[in-house]
């Protein structure tokens, strides 16, 4: 069986004999997974309302663990997006009522975001319909297989510094 990255590897082999391009078929399918799970992931969250982006904070916020709250800069790391982005996101989330800015009483530069009830029970409903949509997509995987993908992601995202 062949993929799209087999047929470009196929084309580079043939009008670049000299050229060795296998990191091509790592990137390449690595990317055409990238767009193909991130489509599955939006149109999940977009069939509840939801952006993924407000998935992936409300999430941040529950395994935070109670008062299910962060520091704004605690949730920019843990997102990984500008400061400008965050405000945006808080923004908007804010206004669907979904979290709560909390100013620091000792130090009002301090801003810590945490869950509204309403958004606690939103994370609540939907955390394991999106595992189960993950599942989905990886479905065509047996335990074997997932657990040493799993094992050469982590090793890729550790040579990139991604580590606890």
């Amino acid at each position: 069986m062949a993929d799209q990255v087999d047929r470009v590897l196929e084309q580079w082999g043939r009008e670049r004999p000299d050229l060795d391009a296998w990191p091509m078929g790592i990137v390449g399918r690595v990317s055409r997974l990238e767009r193909h799970l991130g489509q599955g992931l939006k149109e999940f969250f977009g069939e509840r309302g939801l952006e993924r982006f407000e998935f992936d904070v409300l999430a941040t916020l529950r395994r935070s663990g109670e008062p299910y709250e962060l520091t704004a800069g605690a949730l920019l790391k843990a997102a990984m997006v500008t400061s400008g982005a965050i405000t945006n996101r808080i923004d908007r989330m804010e206004a669907k009522g979904l979290v709560e800015r909390i100013r620091d009483g000792d130090d009002r530069r301090s801003v810590r975001i945490r869950l509204t009830p309403a958004g606690l029970a939103l994370v609540d409903e939907l955390v394991g319909e999106h595992v189960a949509n993950e599942a989905r997509m990886l479905a065509v995987l047996d335990p074997g297989q997932r657990e040493q993908l799993a094992a050469l992601l982590r090793t890729l995202l550790e040579s990139f510094g991604d580590s606890t």
